[in-house]
């Protein structure tokens, strides 16, 4: 099972996970299973800068090659917001949907909707075996709603 995103990367056993998933184990991997943990919804860009800290030679190629590798084992998943950079997470053992902060860019998991649920069974699959559906919930996050209510024009904005 992966880590809830506010797990703490220090407690992480990033070895057992790279193996439970089928892995080589390596210390680029480690460390970019350790930068999911601390940065969940994070870019390839975004977690090459926190594994080049503990990694100084480590390539951003090298940390495509290990993310696209965890996709391929089911250890991580990617997003694809529009608008916005594919984003990694570990969060795959279970249904949850994402809300995402259209000033900020700010990225949060949600659980499953409740009481009227969205679309997730289209009228006609034509054919498909379904195997998941994604649902984006687009908004105004807290900060960004604080920082725009202090400002009038921001405000405006809002509306």
């Amino acid at each position: 099972m992966a880590p809830h995103p506010s797990s703490d990367a220090h407690a992480v056993d990033t070895t057992a996970m790279l193996r439970s998933a089928g892995l080589r184990v390596t210390d680029s991997r480690r460390a970019v299973v350790g930068a999911l943990v601390e940065r969940p919804h994070a870019s390839a860009d975004e977690l090459y800068a926190v594994v080049a800290r503990t990694i100084p030679g480590t390539s951003l190629q090298s940390v495509y090659n290990a993310l696209g590798d965890f996709v391929d084992a089911g250890l991580a998943r990617r997003i694809e917001p529009a608008g916005l950079p594919g984003l990694f997470e570990l969060r795959v053992d279970d249904n949850h949907h994402h809300l995402i902060c259209s000033r900020c860019g700010a990225v949060e998991d949600v659980d499953c909707v409740i009481g009227a649920a969205p679309c997730l069974t289209p009228s006609d699959a034509r054919g498909y075996a379904l195997q998941a559906a994604e649902v984006t919930f687009w908004g105004v996050c807290p900060a960004c709603a604080q920082a725009a209510s202090s400002s009038p024009a921001a405000a405006a904005s809002l509306s």
